[in-house]
């Protein structure tokens, strides 16, 4: 079975990740227990959360960090050549193929390989995949004999490989082979006690690369930071500290003048949907997230039939405890409201927690300890 971890990143001199949230220690424990082994990493998150650095900080701790590691954005390679670019081609095996020609698996060769937006992939080509994964070996295009390369395999998407493979998108032997080990990178609004050490990494490395002395941020602007919802993740706040920098000539910065950088419209959802983590706890914070997701599923007619729908199939069959109001006024408790997603979680996904806790958008750590406190068979 493979592991799962759900993880940001954490500032350390070695692995080059920032951060200081709970997950990223508990990351920095599995980057090094794999980084020295060949074992097969797939590293999963939204876009932008730094999943090449995931990867970069593995390899950088690997035995073969002698060694390139080779990136190789399969989204971005048309279907007709990918297998060209990732194995290679003979000479005269297709019009354009005027000389024979190294794939990224032979440059690769002795190092690591870095197949980003695997996702993407075209299943034919899905099929060679697995074959390197398994022995090493490939074709070139055009050849009739075929090759080794000796490669560390790690994988990155921002799709949803499971249901990818229920879809038929993805074939499902790749998949299981590919996530020996998946690491899952929490998206930067789940992680907001790591944006302050984000922003003074980037403020440093912006004013040492650009020669501008930054004056650093009110309070108020720090807010406004840590409020906003950060759709792009890690990349659009390094994007818009950047802008900053350049545009302002390093000068003191107020919350007016942060707005001035963020979208109206995601300042405005951000403002409605999510929690400010600056004092509250990572469990207090979770809890607000599940009940602002229950209040959100609920303001959808067609989510709540089926959420109605669910609690009755569940209490026929004697499956789950009905959840009471906390008064005659027909209020759902926290606790009771928290307690019954929970379960509802888990019925979706047939007791799988791992799937449950993503669903919540909470730690596994989390979800077990939930499950013990409400006395929930998950």
């Amino acid at each position: 079975m493979g592991s799962v971890a759900r993880i940001p990143v954490a500032r350390t001199d070695d692995l080059g990740i920032i951060g200081r949230s709970p997950e990223v220690q508990e990351i920095r424990e599995i980057i090094r227990q794999v980084a020295p082994t060949d074992i097969t990493v797939l590293v999963t998150g939204e876009s932008g959360t730094g999943k090449e650095v995931i990867a970069r900080a593995i390899h950088r701790l690997s035995k073969r960090s002698a060694k390139a590691m080779v990136t190789v954005n399969c989204g971005a390679i048309p279907e007709g050549i990918i297998e060209s670019e990732l194995f290679g081609h003979e000479k005269g095996s297709f019009t354009s193929a005027l000389d024979t020609r190294k794939g990224y698996f032979e440059i690769a060769d002795g190092g690591t390989i870095f197949l980003d937006e695997i996702g993407e992939t075209p299943l034919a080509t899905q099929v060679k995949l697995l074959r390197v994964l398994e022995n090493g070996e490939f074709m070139r295009v055009g050849a009739s004999v075929p090759r080794t390369a000796d490669v560390r395999v790690i994988a990155a998407t921002n799709k949803n490989l499971e249901s990818e493979v229920r879809h038929k998108h993805f074939r499902a032997d790749l998949y299981f082979r590919l996530r020996s080990v998946n690491l899952y990178v929490p998206p930067l609004r789940h992680r907001r006690e790591d944006i302050p050490m984000l922003i003074e990494h980037f403020v440093e490395e912006f004013s040492e690369k650009n020669g501008v002395a930054s004056e650093g941020f009110t309070a108020d602007a720090t807010e406004e930071l840590l409020r906003y919802g950060w759709p792009g993740n890690v990349r659009e706040l390094r994007n818009v500290i950047e802008s900053i920098m350049i545009l302002e000539n390093g000068r003191r910065l107020t919350a007016d003048d942060i707005r001035r950088y963020l979208p109206i419209q995601q300042l405005q959802e951000s403002e409605r949907h999510l929690p400010v983590v600056t004092s509250k706890s990572v469990e207090q914070a979770e809890r607000e997230l599940i009940y602002r997701a229950l209040l959100d599923l609920k303001s959808d007619i067609g989510e709540l039939k089926e959420y109605v729908r669910t609690a009755r199939s569940s209490a026929a069959s004697n499956e789950v405890h009905a959840v009471q109001p906390a008064g005659n006024n027909g209020v759902y408790s926290l606790d009771a409201m928290e307690r019954d997603m929970i379960m509802k979680a888990l019925e979706r996904h047939q007791g799988n927690r791992r799937m449950a806790a993503r669903e919540l958008n909470i730690s596994e750590r989390t979800l077990y300890r939930k499950i013990k406190e409400y006395g929930l068979n998950g």
